[in-house]
């Protein structure tokens, strides 16, 4: 009876999104660049509640905007514009800007800056 919970349903009965399954698959990392600790994984469950596969979240190296950014910044790296804007509307805030960077094994980076600061969310530990 155990291979009967296994069947790949574990994420319809949780109500969860599968990252791809409304639409093609975006990959991001999610850094945290406000100085706020908690940020990057409050980032990381938007996402991922709208099917984006967060790959990586934490802290935002120093060299990025001195270590605080005024604003979200979302870096497309593979892919076009189309990417950033799906997780801008996911976030409800950023500036998309496009560098392609093959090298990089993921579509997007989001610099979480001060302007984020999401309200009423309900999330669990």
């Amino acid at each position: 009876m155990a291979g009967a919970a296994c069947r790949g349903d574990r994420n319809a009965a949780s109500g969860l999104p599968i990252p791809g399954e409304n639409g093609a698959r975006v990959t991001v990392e999610m850094l945290n660049a406000t100085g706020k600790p908690g940020l990057a994984k409050v980032g990381t469950r938007l996402l991922r509640r709208a099917s984006i596969d967060v790959v990586a979240f934490g802290n935002a190296p120093d060299s990025v905007g001195g270590g605080t950014l005024d604003s979200t910044r979302i870096v497309v790296r593979r892919g076009g514009v189309a990417v950033g804007n799906r997780i801008r509307r996911a976030l409800g805030v950023g500036r998309v800007v496009v560098q392609l960077d093959s090298g990089r094994l993921l579509d997007a980076s989001v610099f979480l800056g001060v302007d984020f600061a999401p309200t009423g969310l309900e999330f669990h530990p």
